[in-house]
């Protein structure tokens, strides 16, 4: 056996360990549940609870936990002993079906977005078997997890995870009615694969502990440009540095022990910027799995000196940092949807695939966009580093001038049929080995899956899958109801309804630079959702067709919609807060006083030059300069206090959030200005603050 097969998920209650610890019967059944969607037989969780516990407890750990991903971000977890009292009051260790099934967390801290008040904490966590169990490790102390979802005592939804459960299930519904209609009867469940790519940064863990704004606000509010940051492009795919390959290889052991396939590691774009990339997985899986990626680079870093910082733009004027989901749906038979094939009902299904996605994205763009709207993502999006905001479809020449031909086509015969099957059968040579692939797209073709470029390095890629699902299905359920009321060759007449939505879905279709601004004025000609900034995004939660959406694929009531909108309004509103909060007190305890203390010399140093009737002419214009700066410091201060204060008056959530947005974002970014101005200026022995220069060298 190589190390990687002996460490690989050995963390983890996988199919291998089940097979050794259930029984045959409730191997089956567990399997089944969790590979092809059937229903939980509760009657095998006593088997499972057992089993796990043995397993557990074999390999030391003492506590279990029901880890859930509340809607504030990150994970939950409450540990609780295995131990119980038996029947004559003596304490063993025992973990019941019960125990396993459902706990029971005060809720009553947890962002709900108004539906709850504070002292209304019931909630419940509920297991979720379709994403397996494995072992926190914490030093020498070991913990059972059990993904779970979380839901309040009314049922409400108050996590991430079950409306992304609910909208697969809408989709495989769609997808599957769609398939029978289409003569397919093999198709019986479908699956959502997801691959999500994990950019993120390293800085020494010294430097970092010097940085207050790294350590509150996982950015740096400011920092003077170094003379060399990713201009020369020399990091991108560099070699990797002895100390990063030693927390890559360790991370990706950690990674292995847990069951995570990560595939690939690279240098990133920015100086000290990274990526890791994992093999595709179940989409619910995936998303387990890169919380425990984001958790791991963190303690990994630590192990090694050093911090990862997952903020989508932790450094001015360098790349930020994203996480790119790949994308694609198969089926029980292992039929990828967005793959072609030499089978025309497969072809067939490729070009319905990709019309629901044409249309649900013209649809529902806006949707898209607010789905990775958040404080930190909207210092990267549109900035010329990562797809801008506007949601616009990327297919690769080969295949847009395919799908333009279909469009083009005035009546169907036999002859155009075999000539659409034959030009998609050439498709995955040419989307593979010759179409270019285009960086700065939002939703890009890349061969046999789309990928969704948006989501923000720090995000549960959770809430924009669960948005692709939704927009999808409804798409799919949109050619159903148009191949319903149509008579004639069902297969014809797909490819005539593919042709009019090809011509109804055209302003969402765009090959060429998504950075520049003629694209930009291009979009809103076309009419498509602009939003610039995280409250604008939000608001196209609450559009009608949104909540209509979302109602009717139950995946969200109105009620639920609206209350996630508030809980992200407020974390955008707190988020800037201490940023704002932040500078201030950097300003008066960190940048002032170098100030005070370089003027101090300067001013020294010019009265001196001037006894010696040396000329000293750019040494005063200097002191000047540094002089009224230091009192504008000051005023811009008071000024972002009263901001602060007034911002705290109003108390609709969306008119606080838009003043913040616009006169407070405003404000920090000519403190910016000036404290930059001034890094500049002072000498190294002064300032107080490790330079880009100094956090960003390996």
């Amino acid at each position: 056996m190589s190390k990687f097969e002996e460490v690989f998920g050995e963390l983890t209650f996988n199919k291998s360990v089940m097979k050794r610890k259930l029984s045959k019967d409730t191997y089956e059944k567990i399997i089944a549940t969790m590979e092809s969607g059937e229903p939980l037989d509760e009657a095998i969780a006593c088997d499972i609870a057992h089993a796990m516990k043995e397993w557990a407890l074999d390999a030391g750990a003492t506590h279990f936990t029901h880890w859930f991903q509340p809607q504030r971000g990150g994970t939950a977890e409450k540990h609780d002993a295995f131990i119980c009292y038996d029947d004559d009051g003596e304490i063993i260790e025992r973990f019941s079906p019960e125990r396993l099934i459902r706990s029971e967390p005060d809720a009553s801290s947890f962002p709900s977005g108004g539906m709850r008040s504070t002292f209304e904490a019931r909630g419940y966590t509920a297991w979720d078997p379709t994403s397996p169990a494995f072992l926190l490790e914490s030093g020498e102390s070991r913990t059972l997890v059990i993904p779970s979802v979380f839901l309040a005592w009314t049922g409400d939804v108050l996590d991430i995870k079950t409306p992304m459960l609910r909208s697969q299930r809408a989709l495989n519904d769609a997808a599957i009615r769609l398939q029978r209609y289409l003569g397919n009867r093999f198709a019986k469940r479908i699956r959502v694969l997801l691959g999500p790519e994990q950019e993120y940064f390293l800085v020494p863990q010294e430097l970092y502990n010097k940085r207050p704004d790294l350590q509150l606000c996982k950015r740096t509010l400011f920092g003077a440009p170094s003379p060399k940051g990713q201009q020369m492009e020399d990091h991108y795919f560099g070699s990797i540095k002895p100390r990063i390959m030693a927390f890559m290889a360790d991370l990706d052991n950690e990674l292995y022990r847990r069951g995570i396939p990560s595939k690939t590691r690279h240098n990133e774009v920015s100086p000290n910027q990274f990526e890791m990339a994992p093999l595709y997985e179940d989409a619910n899986l995936a998303v387990d799995h890169n919380l425990q990626v984001m958790a791991l680079l963190d303690w990994i870093a630590e192990r090694h000196g050093l911090v990862a910082i997952l903020h989508e733009k932790p450094f001015a004027g360098l790349n930020g940092s994203g996480k790119h989901v790949n994308w694609s749906i198969c089926d029980n038979t292992g039929a990828n949807y967005l793959e072609p094939s030499k089978s025309p009902l497969k072809n067939i299904s490729f070009l319905m695939t990709i019309g629901a996605i044409l249309l649900g994205v013209h649809r529902f763009g806006g949707l898209l966009r607010a789905s990775v709207a958040d404080a930190g993502n909207d210092h990267r999006l549109g900035g010329g580093e990562a797809p801008p905001g506007i949601m616009s479809v990327y297919l690769g020449k080969y295949l847009d001038e395919l799908l333009d031909e279909i469009e083009g086509i005035g009546k169907l015969s036999v002859k155009a049929m075999e000539e659409i099957n034959l030009g998609v059968q050439k498709l995955p040579k040419i989307a593979k080995d010759i179409a270019d692939r285009n960086r700065t797209s939002p939703i890009a073709f890349t061969g046999n899956k789309f990928e969704f470029r948006p989501v923000g390095a720090n995000q549960n890629c959770a809430e924009s899958t669960t948005v692709i699902n939704l927009i999808v299905a409804w798409g799919y359920d949109q050619i159903y109801r148009r191949l319903k009321s149509a008579q004639g060759n069902v297969k014809e007449n797909a490819i005539l309804i593919l042709k009019d939505i090809l011509g109804e879905t055209r302003s969402i279709r765009f090959e060429g630079n998504n950075y520049s601004e003629a694209w930009r004025r291009e979009a809103k000609e076309r009419g498509l959702p602009v939003a610039g900034n995280t409250p604008q995004a939000l608001r196209l939660y609450l559009e009608p067709e949104v909540k209509e959406l979302f109602c009717k694929y139950s995946v969200l009531s109105e009620r639920e919609l609206i209350s996630k909108v508030d809980i992200k309004l407020e974390a955008y509103i707190k988020t800037l807060e201490i940023e704002y909060r932040t500078a201030i007190e950097l300003v008066n305890t960190r940048v002032r006083p170098s100030l005070t203390r370089h003027l101090k010399l300067l001013a020294e140093t010019y009265a001196g030059l001037r006894t010696a009737e040396i000329p000293s002419r750019s040494i005063h214009d200097e002191l000047c300069i540094l002089e009224q700066i230091f009192e504008k410091l000051h005023a811009q201060v008071e000024s972002l206090k009263i901001i602060l204060t007034e911002g705290e008056k109003k108390e609709n959530l969306f008119d606080r959030a838009d003043y913040y947005a616009s006169v407070g974002l405003t404000a920090l970014d000519k403190i910016r200005q000036d404290v930059d101005r001034v890094e500049s200026s002072v000498a190294d022995d002064l300032w107080s603050l490790p330079r880009y220069y100094q956090m960003l060298k390996q």
